[in-house]
Formats: C-alpha cells, structure tokens, sequence
C-alpha cells in the first residue's frame, strides 16, 4: 500500500470521500496490521504534548542539576584544587550514592505508576484486517478507520463516512453548549474545518448515534493540538502540590538564616574560607529534606499500588492525597448507593391500571433509540415478547439533559407514530389528552385528570419506583423527520415504573464514610421523593433537599450557602451538578465527585478529585483521576482512608526532618559561636546526612496509626512550623550537653569532639523516628519491620565508624567505653523528653 500524501494542511473536508480514502491510501474496511504498525513508526503516537521519556542515563545526570548538589561538586572540586584529595573523593562518593538512592527509588515508582495509568487507558474501536479491534487511542494512526458511538471520545480530526443520528458535542473547540449532528456530505465550498458537517475532531465527543470515521489527523496535527497551549493551559496547583511548594519556602528561608549567620561568624573568627565555605554548604545541605521528592513519590506510588489491590486505578498521583483530604463527596445514587440492576416492575395506563400498550410504546421507543442506551431502556428490552417488526424507523430527535426525553418517528407501512419517552413532568405538560387501556377514545388531559395522574406519579415515587412517562402522537404519512417542535399536543400513555434496590455493602460504606468525617450529598437527575426512599433504606438522614428548579433560582453565593446544608440534590440539570460542586469548593470543602456518564466530565474536571468507574462512558474516564474498577462504595471508603496513610507516611518525613533534623544544625551554627574548630567537619555533616537519608528510606512501608484516619487531612504550614519550633530545640539542649560533657568530663581535642557528637547526633535524630512517627504511645504503635532494621543498622554503623580504617580517613577516633554509657543515658533522656514535648504539643496545638 503506498504511503499517505495527505499534508498537514490539506482541507480534507472538501474532498469527495473516494479521492481522500486514495490519498490517504485507506479503505472503508480499514487499515491492516503491518501498514497500521508502519504508521504508528512514521506519524507517532496519537497524543497532544507526548511526553517523551528521556534516556535513563539522562534522567539520572538530570539529578545533578540541584543547585546543592552542584554546590558540594563545586566545593569538592576545590578541595581536590587545594590538595584535599580526601574530601575530593569523600564528598564526590557522598554525592553519588544519594543522588544514585534517589533516583533507583523515584523511578521504580514512576514505573509502577505508569503501569497503572496504562491499564485504564481510554481504548476506542478501529477496523485492522476489516475486523472490528478494541485498541488504546494513543495507537490509532491516519487512514485508521473508527467506529464510534454515544460515550465515546473522538480519538482524531476525521472525515464521516457513515452515519445514524450522529450528534457530537464540540463546546471544547465551539464553545457551542448545543449539540450538532455529523452526516457524511459533500462539502466542497465549506472553508472552515469548525463549521464543517461532514467532520470530526479530536477533543470533541459523541452525544448520540453511531458512525464510521476515516481518521485524517492525529495527535499534534489535529486543530486541537495547534491550540492546545491556549485550551489545554496548566491545571492550577493541587492543594498537595502548594504544601510542597510552601514547606519548600519555609527550609529554605531557614537555610538562608543559618547559612549567612555561620560564614558571618567563621568570617569574623578569621576562619579559613575554603573549609567555612564548605560548612555553610554542608549545614544548607542538612538542613534541606533533599529526599522529600523521592519519599513523595515512593509514597504515592505505593499508595497507588494498594489501591489497585483494592480495585481503585489512580491516573494522577495527587490526587491520592486529595482523595485523603476529601471531606464532602457527591455521587448520584444509581449504581453507588443501588444495586443497578434495574427491573421495569410496573406499566401503568393514568387510571393506575396495568397496561400492555404503555409497555408496548415503551419498548418501541427503546428499540429504535440509537444513543446510548440507559439501565432503564436495558429493563425495558429485557420484555422480548413484545415484537416491533412491524414498525421501521424513518427519524429520532436523541435524548438531551434539557430535554430529558427522547421520540423516534415509527412507520408501519399505514401509518406514522412519533413515540415519547422521558421525565414524567416533561411528558405531562407536553401532553393535551391521554388514553386508558382498552379505550379508543381519548380524553383531554384538565386539571382534574392532571391532578389525579400526578397524584399517582407521586404514589410511585414515594414507593421508591424511578418512572418514565410514555406518550405518542399520530403525524401524517407526509411526516419526512422527527424535530423538538413535534413534541407537543401527545397523547400521554402512562407510566414505567421501575424498581433498582439499595445495596447491603453501601449501608456499612456510607456508614464508615460518616465515622471518619466525609458527608456524602447526593446529586441526581431524579425526584425527591424516590431518592428520599432510597435513603430511607439505607439509613440516612435528610439534611436538606434542593431541586433543579430551585437551583436555578439563587445565585453563587446563595448556593454555596445552600449545598453546606443541603445533602440532597434532586431534578438537577449537569449544569447545575457543576455549580453544586463549585459551591461546595468556595466553602473550603475538598470535594470528591463520582460520575460515569457524558454529563459528568464538567463537574469531574471541576471537583478536587473526579472518580470514574470502569463501565463510565470514555468522556467520564477520561476527565477522572481515578476509576473503581467495582461500583462499590466501600472501596471508595477504603480508598478514602489510603489517601490518608500515604499523607501520614509523607508527614512524618515532614515531621522528621523540620525538628531533630533541624535541631542538630541549629546547635552546629550555634557551636560555631565558641568552639575554636568546627563542631563538625563538612564531610562529617554529609556523612550524617547521607546516613540519616538511608535511615529513612523505608518510612513509605510504614503503617499509620487508626486515629491518624479518623478524619481529612491537609497541608497546615502553621503546625509544622510549631512542631519545629518546640521539638527543634529539645534536640539542640542535648546537643549542647553533649558539648558540654566533651569538653568539661573528656577534655576532647578536635577529632574526638567530632566522634563524639557525630554519634550522639546520629543515635539521636534517627531513633527519634519511633517518638515522632506517631501522635500516641510508641510502644503500642508497631513500626515497619524495615523502619527499625534500618535505623537500628544506621546508628550501629556509627557507632562502629570510629573503630574503623575509613573512620580515621573520615577524622573520626575511638572514643573512651565510659562515652557509651553517657551516650545511653542521654539518649534515653532525649526520647524522654521528647515524647513528653511531643504529648504536650498535641494537646496544645492538635486538639483533634
């Protein structure tokens, strides 16, 4: 097959179908195999912005681009230039094995992660050998031939070549809120791509109907990709993402401080300046939670690891911490708090009388229906003995949610039926007459006769019943198409009345989701009093309702008053949806919606985490941040309380390296004041570093205390500063003891001074990982088996140092046995105090 001709700017919607198919070397059938794999080589994958991975050795020296560690290259290179080989090489291997650490661990995460987001890829169907193939959208290449239906994404910028009620919603690139329909005409004097009817474009999606398109343009050819920096600009930081950014400002306010106070001093002791340099460096260095990025990343990525254990796939990372964050939760409540198998209980005439020939229109209706098809026309197909091979259909006007309703045009060669389904209110006021089972003769629908129906409405939904009202109207043989304006003067039919019963595991869900302080607020398109019902079942108390109409009443400000009171959303339009969500956002809430329809994506996008399902629409999926994999709210709990460990784990990183850390170079800035040497040489404080970095690797295994999950988390900037500030300096008062007894009792030189404090430093800000990893009593919190290995293994790798041939290389001695004793007794003294701090500041500052 020869390769396509088609240019990038070729106005393939004016050519005759025949003459692009042979431009772009394809087929109605499609493409096959071997030339869809040439393809894929020659035009790349099918995505806007494809993020090229980089070389792993590239990603690796793209880790040396820290402005610290170029700092400690540059001071080591300077060492070496001064003839310090020593620390030349010390310094260089310190480097190598924490940027090495980082890196191995921050990949295999990334690995993982992407393992993950790749099982839930948006996946679309392409003809390959002239058989239909369930593919992924990023693989489609041009001349693939797709076929799409209600739900699904455009995957490119694409030629019709058949169509069936096609309807395409294109607000993404339009901005038009209407949806238009898509036929496989001739458009030779059509010049704008936007307006065009015979095409489709990627970003765009289909509201109703089926199609086959030949794809012309992919990925960054299409009109979408030549705008994407204009539509698709960065998302505004995630509130996960502004903690790091504000913790980040907060170190490094501090490391400035320290930094400029320790070269002022060292400058007016007239100091030698190569060594203060390489201090100050080495203090900054300490100071700094270098491993922050790799804890972050291990630890969401192991977050997301178990949560695809428990069926939940995460597509963004963060969004784990925002799931744990989540304190309202929107869903609607069919498929979430209902078992979703939906059976047509009931067809009733408006007298309250069984009636065949409701069930009759109703079938018809969802047999000839060309969108997508609900649980509701699923439980109404499901009545086979109904046969409409009589009938044909010459037109449909598609299902909408302003309408909320759909009619088909249907012929049975002597006449010609416009036939109605949809919101019981809608069809009623639609309605001038109604018919009773059995009768011929109409009667007007008055007052009374209204009256008496919607009394009977009622009376269903009370029971718990979700109803569709059935109407019809007889048009003339002359009647060529079906349009909205034919929805007037129905004959209304009656009523299906269908019963979807609650689920036993969403009583306990919703049940634990209140215990650790989520509101669940349901947001659905039907009435009050079925979804009153269903709350009833299930237990819950109704706070407030809010109707559609009601909504569209109040402005901003009155609805964000309103939805904080308000746990019942009913009649609502997916506009509405959106601004529900957004009022709760204004409140402060971070909100969590749960959507799997084509009306969903909006307020997916807009909540601060979208949760999809694995049998949503591709639109719904692709908007979300995560997607169950089971309909279940009780791995949407379980996921909620993940969230939260995978915050707890990154907190006591946090907690770890703002107070004993930070204590520890605070006491060597303050040293620097009247000791004649340095507290500890630069190599040392890597030394330090690197060893208290490893001591800390395996927090992300850790587990989290029950109490810790009780409630949402978030970034509070204010408390971590607090607990620095008063655990920080328990740290330093033993440093400064230590200072104290090696002088005053062990009249140390220089080099035992450094061994001295090197170890109880070491012992100190290491174990007191298993004060600080938890709020309660450190002996009835277990630890990860591998967080005591490590640390236990670290201090006793200092401790042994001294004794050792790199020990004295590093200028380290052997101190004296009666050291150890001493060491021991104010170790245990240190985590003394600190728990006792440790209990006080929580009473003080965390009262919940």
């Amino acid at each position: 097959m020869p390769a396509p001709s088609l240019t990038k700017d070729s106005p393939f919607w004016q050519l005759p179908a025949t003459a692009l198919l042979e431009q772009l070397a394809a087929s109605r059938d499609g493409l096959s195999s071997s030339e869809a794999a040439l393809r894929l080589a020659r035009f790349g994958p099918n995505l806007i912005h494809e993020e090229h991975k980089k070389a792993l050795i590239l990603q690796f020296l793209a880790k040396f681009k820290n402005p610290l560690v170029i700092i400690l290259l540059t001071a080591s290179a300077l060492s070496a230039f001064t003839g310090d080989a020593t620390s030349f090489f010390i310094i260089g291997a310190i480097v190598l094995i924490s940027v090495t650490l980082d890196f191995i661990q921050e990949y295999r995460a990334g690995e993982a992660a992407e393992r993950l987001r790749q099982s839930v890829a948006v996946r679309g169907q392409v003809l390959r050998d002239g058989k239909p193939l369930e593919i992924v959208l990023a693989e489609m290449v041009p001349g693939d031939v797709a076929l799409l239906a209600a739900g699904d994404l455009i995957p490119c910028d694409g030629r019709v070549l058949e169509a069936k009620d096609f309807f395409v919603n294109q607000a993404l690139l339009t901005g038009e809120a209407f949806p238009v329909e898509k036929s496989p005409v001739e458009l030779p004097e059509e010049s704008d791509i936007l307006s065009a009817g015979n095409t489709v474009l990627l970003g765009t999606s289909v509201i109703s109907g089926t199609a086959r398109v030949l794809m012309c343009r992919t990925g960054q050819d299409t009109e979408l990709g030549e705008i994407a920096d204009t539509l698709l600009a960065k998302a505004p930081p995630t509130a996960f993402e502004e903690g790091t950014h504000h913790f980040g400002l907060l170190i490094m306010r501090m490391t400035v401080l320290l930094v400029l106070f320790v070269l002022l001093v060292n400058a007016f002791f007239h100091r030698p300046w190569l060594e203060s340099f390489l201090f100050a460096v080495a203090l900054a260095v300490g100071l700094t939670p270098e491993l922050l990025p790799m804890v972050v990343s291990v630890t969401l990525s192991r977050g997301a690891l178990r949560m695809a254990a428990k069926k939940v796939i995460v597509k963004r990372l963060a969004a784990i911490h925002n799931l744990g964050s989540m304190d309202v939760f929107c869903t609607d409540k069919t498929g979430t708090l209902t078992e979703a198998r939906i059976h047509l209980e009931r067809h009733l005439d408006p007298l309250g009388r069984d009636s065949q020939r409701v069930l009759e229109l109703a079938y018809y209706n969802s047999f000839f229906e060309t969108g997508l098809k609900s649980t509701l026309d699923g439980a109404i197909l499901e009545h086979t003995e109904i046969d409409a091979s009589a009938w044909k259909k010459i037109d449909e006007v598609p299902f909408d949610f302003e309408r909320r309703r759909i009619s088909v045009l249907l012929d049975n060669g002597a006449s010609r039926l416009l036939v109605v389904k949809g919101a019981p209110e809608d069809i009623l006021r639609l309605s001038a007459s109604y018919e009773a089972d059995g009768e011929t003769e109409l009667r007007p629908l008055d007052e009374t006769a209204r009256g008496s129906i919607n009394g009977q409405f009622e009376a269903l939904s009370r029971e718990g019943f979700r109803v569709l009202g059935i109407a019809s109207r007889p048009v003339g043989m002359d009647h060529p198409h079906a349009v909205v304006g034919d929805e007037s003067e129905l004959v209304f039919t009656g009523f299906a009345a269908f019963l979807d019963p609650p689920k036993e595991s969403a009583k306990t869900a919703l049940a634990g989701l209140a215990a650790d302080r989520v509101v669940v607020k349901i947001i659905t398109g039907d009435n009050e009093l079925v979804t009153q019902h269903v709350f009833a079942q299930l237990g819950l108390p109704v706070t407030g309702v809010l109707t559609g109409a009601e909504i569209q009443q109040l402005d901003d400000s009155a609805l964000a008053a309103r939805a904080e009171q308000v746990n019942l959303f009913c009649r609502v339009a997916p506009a509405q949806k959106n601004r529900v969500i957004l009022a709760l956002k204004r409140r402060g809430h971070v909100v969590g919606y749960l959507g799997d329809g084509i009306n969903d994506a909006p307020s997916l996008h807009s909540a601060d985490v979208g949760i999809s399902v694995d049998s949503a629409v591709d639109v719904a999926k692709a908007a979300a941040d995560m997607i169950m994999m089971e309909q279940d709210l009780g791995v949407l709990h379980a996921g909620v309380l993940e969230g939260r460990r995978t915050f707890g784990n990154i907190m006591k990183y946090i907690m770890m390296g703002t107070s004993s850390n930070f204590g520890n170079m605070f006491s060597m800035a303050g040293a620097s004041l009247f000791l004649p040497f340095l507290p500890m040489l630069p190599v040392q404080i890597l030394l330090n570093n690197l060893l208290y970095d490893v001591s800390e690797l395996p927090i992300p295994l850790d587990r989290v205390d029950d109490d810790y999950l009780s409630h949402p988390r978030h970034w509070d900037m204010k408390f971590i500063r607090n607990f620095m500030l008063v655990i920080g300096p328990v740290s330093s008062v033993f440093d400064f003891l230590t200072f104290y007894i090696m002088l005053a009792v062990f009249h140390a030189g220089e080099a035992l001074f450094h061994t001295g404090w090197f170890i109880e430093s070491m012992a100190t800000q290491v174990l007191v990982i298993f004060i600080i990893r938890t709020r309660g009593n450190p002996f009835k919190s277990r630890p990860n088996p591998w967080l005591i290995a490590c640390s236990l293994t670290v201090v006793v790798v200092a401790v042994l140092l001294p004794f050792t041939p790199a020990g004295v290389h590093l200028g380290f001695v052997a101190p004296p046995a009666f050291f150890f004793l001493i060491l021991a007794t104010m170790l245990l003294a240190y985590l003394l105090a600190v728990e006792g701090m440790k209990r006080w500041f929580f009473r003080r500052f965390a009262a919940e």
